[in-house]
């Protein structure tokens, strides 16, 4: 996937089918907008194009970083990813504007894919309605999806956060239509879980809501491989007890390579028990060890 970063850098593509939205996290929604759009692009042997934004226009904690979002949008098939700086300026763009300058004069748009909540110009103003205006007067042509649901309720990205955020990974696994993860780098740390015979990799998460701290099974994934292993997320009371600070370490099976600097993505398979603080190193060292035969077992 070709990915253009800021409006000034597009350039006219062949026959291009843009999906629009935020796609912040990817959401089963999302991907019937995204895959909408390739399968059209494939049909009219154009260009599917992904069309988002960055930071979120709602202000809001976004679910991804826009890494994990590019690498997910990406998975899907979209030849091309635009990346539009959500700033003052583009912020004062009304919706008529958008359609004339962006749509159609920077992009020469054949086909747009859209969900029907989706709002977009100054003080969100321009809906589906507004596009399909302009569908009509530029000779586009348009397909707008209605807001999918699960038992009744839409699927959206804030309500995805807040399952992530009570620890019910199975349920926002369910909205997302794939395993909640976080994307981050591998850093160093104190290295205390080589010393208590458990090494493990501690991670700077990206932009990302962070499940609530404990002990979980987990999928690792790092250049193209996967691994088993086990997400410890928490403030180390054991060892720091003032200390507040959230921590991210991943114990993977049967690795030994050095990986700092490099991004990995950790998939949350299940909660195994909540953080605590123990009375001993020995102790947390004897409770890490039964923690990874929980984890092998339900991995398996």
């Amino acid at each position: 996937m070709n990915v253009i970063y800021g409006i000034s850098n597009i350039k006219k593509l062949s026959k291009p089918v843009v999906a629009l939205g935020v796609f912040d996290g990817v959401h089963r929604g999302h991907r019937e907008i995204i895959n909408y759009a390739v399968m059209q692009a494939r049909k009219i042997k154009g260009t599917s194009v992904a069309l988002t934004f960055w930071p979120h226009p709602q202000k809001e904690g976004s679910l991804y970083s826009l890494e994990h979002r590019l690498r997910l949008i990406a998975e899907l098939g979209i030849g091309v990813c635009i990346v539009v700086s959500f700033n003052r300026s583009f912020a004062k763009i009304s919706a008529d504007d958008f359609i004339a300058r962006i749509l159609v004069k920077k992009i020469g748009v054949s086909f747009v894919c859209v969900g029907k909540n989706f709002r977009f110009g100054r003080f969100a103003l321009g809906d589906y309605k507004k596009l399909v205006v302009g569908a009509k007067k530029y000779n586009f042509q348009l397909k707008a999806l209605s807001v999918l649901k699960s038992r009744g309720e839409p699927i959206s990205s804030t309500a995805i956060r807040k399952l992530i955020r009570k620890s019910k990974i199975k349920e926002a696994q369910d909205l997302l239509g794939r395993p909640v993860s976080v994307l981050g780098s591998v850093i160093r740390g104190s290295s205390l879980g080589s010393v208590l015979g458990v090494p493990t990799a501690n991670i700077d998460p990206h932009h990302e809501v962070i499940p609530p701290a404990g002990i979980y099974a987990a999928r690792i994934f790092l250049s193209g491989r996967r691994y088993g292993g086990v997400c410890y997320i928490g403030t180390r009371p054991t060892i720091y007890a003032k200390n507040k600070a959230i921590h991210i370490e991943v114990h993977i099976f049967g690795f030994h390579r050095d990986i700092y600097g490099e991004f990995l993505e950790i998939q949350f398979v299940k909660l195994i028990r909540p953080d605590k603080k123990f009375s001993s190193l020995e102790g947390l060292a004897v409770q890490m060890k039964k923690d990874i035969l929980s984890c092998r077992k339900i991995l398996k």
